[in-house]
C-alpha cells in the first residue's frame, strides 16, 4: 500500500477524493441551512457538523499516512517557487482542514450545542466557556479560514490544470489515474 514511483497508493487517493467531497458538501448543507428555516435548518446544521468533524479526523488520519508515505517527489524542471508554493498549499490545507472543524467545534461547545454525529452519538464537546460571545469568536475565525480555503482550492485547481495543460506532465495522472499517463 505504499505510494508508487509514478502515482498515490489508492488510500492516498481515496483521503484525498474522500475529504474533497466531504468540503464540498460542507458548502452545499451552509447553502441549503441559509436557504431553509425551522428544522430542517438545523438538520442541515447538524449534518455540517458530523461532516466536519469527519473531515477532522480523516486529515488527521491523511497527515498520518503522509507521514509514514513521503509524497512522491515533484517534477524536477519545476522551478524552486513552484515546488515551494506547491509545498505551501499542501501544508495550508492541512492546516485549514484542521482548524475550520476544530472552531466549529469549539464554537458549538462554547455555546453548550449538542454535535450529534450523525445521529448515532453524542459527539463530547470540549471544555470551552464563554457562551454566545466566545462561539461567535470562533465562528468568526471558521469563517475567515473557509475563505482562505476557498483560495487554497482555487490555487491547487490552478496548479493541477497548470501541469496538465502547459507543462504536459503527469502530476495530475498521479491523483486522477483515469487521465492517461504520458510517455
Amino acid at each position: 500500500m505504499a505510494e508508487p514511483r509514478n502515482r498515490y497508493s489508492i488510500v492516498s487517493l481515496i483521503m484525498h477524493w474522500t475529504i474533497a467531497a466531504a468540503v464540498l458538501a460542507q458548502v452545499l448543507l451552509v447553502t441549503a441551512h441559509e436557504a431553509t428555516e425551522g428544522p430542517i435548518s438545523r438538520e442541515f446544521i447538524s449534518l455540517h457538523k458530523s461532516v466536519g468533524l469527519t473531515i477532522l479526523v480523516l486529515t488527521l488520519a491523511r497527515i498520518g499516512w503522509r507521514l509514514a508515505n513521503p509524497a512522491i517527489a515533484l517534477p524536477g524542471d519545476m522551478s524552486r517557487w513552484e515546488k515551494a508554493l506547491a509545498r505551501a498549499v499542501h501544508v495550508l490545507f492541512y492546516a485549514a482542514l484542521i482548524v475550520i472543524p476544530l472552531t466549529g467545534w469549539m464554537a458549538s461547545s462554547a455555546a453548550g450545542r449538542e454535535i450529534l454525529w450523525f445521529g448515532l452519538f453524542d459527539w463530547p464537546l470540549l471544555p470551552i466557556s464563554g457562551g454566545r460571545d466566545a462561539a461567535r469568536g470562533f465562528m468568526t475565525a471558521h469563517g475567515l479560514v473557509v475563505k482562505g480555503l476557498y483560495v487554497l482550492i482555487a490555487l491547487h485547481v490552478l496548479g493541477a490544470l497548470k501541469h496538465q495543460f502547459v507543462d504536459r506532465d503527469n502530476v495530475l495522472h498521479r491523483m486522477i489515474p483515469l487521465i492517461p499517463r504520458r510517455p
